[in-house]
C-alpha cells in the first residue's frame, strides 16, 4: 500500500523581521501565499525508514534523517509508539535551497502521507503541532492558501484571497543558506533599532480584494538586503524581470529564487521568456496562487 500527497511551494509577499531573540530565532510577520509549484511525496510500507528523491535538484536533497520528510515520519511514529517503517519518495519540483519552502513542503507532505498510511488519524491540531516542531515554514505547507505567520512564523492566521495572482519564479544558479541570510540580516542591522514586525494592512487588503496592482505596491521582504549582500547577482535578475513588465519583483523568502508579480498569464509568460533569455538565472517558471495545502492525491 502507498499514499501520495501533493504539497505546494510558497512565496512570502511580506516578510517583516524583528531583531534576534535570546533563542536565536527572530519574530516575524510573515504573509505566506501558496503557489502552484508542487512536490509529490509517496509513502509506501517498508521494513525500515528510507528516503529517495527524483526530479530537478534531487542530488542536493539529503536522504538521511536530517531530511524533514524523515523527521516528520519519526515525529508522528514517536507520538504514537509506532516504528517509523516506510519508504518515502520525494518527486521534486520545488527548487532546492530556493526560499520557497521545498524542504518544509516535503516535511508536511510526509506527515500527511504517513498519517494516512499508518491510520493514525491525527487531528489537524496535532499535525500542526508536529509541523511547528519541525520548522517555522512547515505548518503553512500543511494548510496552504494564504496565511499570516507570527512568532517565528509557525503561528498561523488564515487570510482571505479575493482572486488569482500570476507569478514568475526565476531559479538562481546556486542556493542560499537560510541561517546564513539571517546572520547577514543581523550583521547589517547591528547597532540600529529594529522595529517589531507588523503585517501591512494595505497588503492584507490587496490580497482580500484580489488586486494585483495594490499587492505589487505593498510587497516587501526585510531579508532581501541580506540576500543581495550575499548574492549580489540577484540584483541583475530583479532588474530584468522589472524591465520585462513585472508589477513587482522581490527575493522569495531567504532567497535566492526571485519572484515577479505579473498582470495576467500572458504577461507572466513574457516575463519568464525574458528572464530565460537574459542569462541571469538558470530557469524561470510560471505559477498561480493561491494553491491548496498538503493534499492526498
Amino acid at each position: 500500500m502507498s499514499v501520495t500527497v501533493r504539497v505546494p511551494a510558497k512565496v512570502n509577499v511580506q516578510l517583516a523581521v524583528g531583531g534576534a531573540r535570546p533563542d536565536g530565532f527572530h519574530d516575524l510577520a510573515n504573509v505566506f501565499l501558496a503557489v502552484g509549484l508542487y512536490d509529490e511525496i509517496t509513502v509506501t510500507e517498508a521494513d525500515e525508514l528510507r528516503v529517495t528523491c527524483s526530479g530537478p535538484d534531487a542530488a542536493q536533497v539529503p536522504l538521511d534523517l536530517t531530511n524533514l520528510a524523515a523527521r516528520a515520519a519519526l515525529a508522528l511514529a514517536g507520538r504514537r509508539g509506532l516504528e517509523a517503517a516506510a519508504h518515502i519518495h520525494i518527486a521534486k519540483d520545488i527548487p532546492v535551497a530556493g526560499g520557497m519552502a521545498g524542504g518544509s513542503a516535503d516535511g508536511a507532505g510526509a506527515l500527511v502521507a504517513c498519517d494516512a498510511l499508518w491510520g493514525t488519524r491525527a487531528s489537524r491540531e496535532e499535525l500542526l503541532d508536529i509541523c511547528a516542531e519541525l520548522g517555522s515554514d512547515v505548518p503553512f505547507s500543511l494548510v496552504g492558501g494564504a496565511a499570516l505567520g507570527t512568532g517565528r512564523g509557525e503561528r498561523l492566521t488564515a487570510l482571505e484571497v479575493g482572486g488569482t495572482f500570476h507569478w514568475v519564479f526565476a531559479m538562481a544558479g546556486r542556493g542560499l543558506s537560510t541561517p546564513a541570510v539571517f546572520r547577514e540580516f543581523d550583521r547589517l542591522g547591528e547597532g540600529t533599532r529594529i522595529p517589531e514586525p507588523v503585517a501591512s494592512q494595505d497588503l492584507l487588503d490587496a490580497l482580500a480584494k484580489g488586486d494585483t496592482a495594490a499587492l505589487a505596491a505593498a510587497v516587501s521582504n526585510d531579508l532581501q538586503p541580506a540576500a543581495l549582500s550575499l548574492f549580489p547577482e540577484l540584483a541583475h535578475t530583479l532588474a530584468v524581470g522589472r524591465a520585462a513588465g513585472a508589477q513587482a519583483g522581490l527575493v522569495s523568502g531567504s532567497g535566492p529564487t526571485t519572484a515577479f508579480l505579473a498582470r495576467d498569464r500572458a504577461d507572466a509568460e513574457r516575463i519568464a521568456e525574458a528572464l530565460r533569455a537574459s542569462g541571469t538565472c538558470r530557469s524561470a517558471r510560471v505559477a498561480v496562487s493561491p494553491a491548496p495545502g498538503a493534499t492526498v492525491v
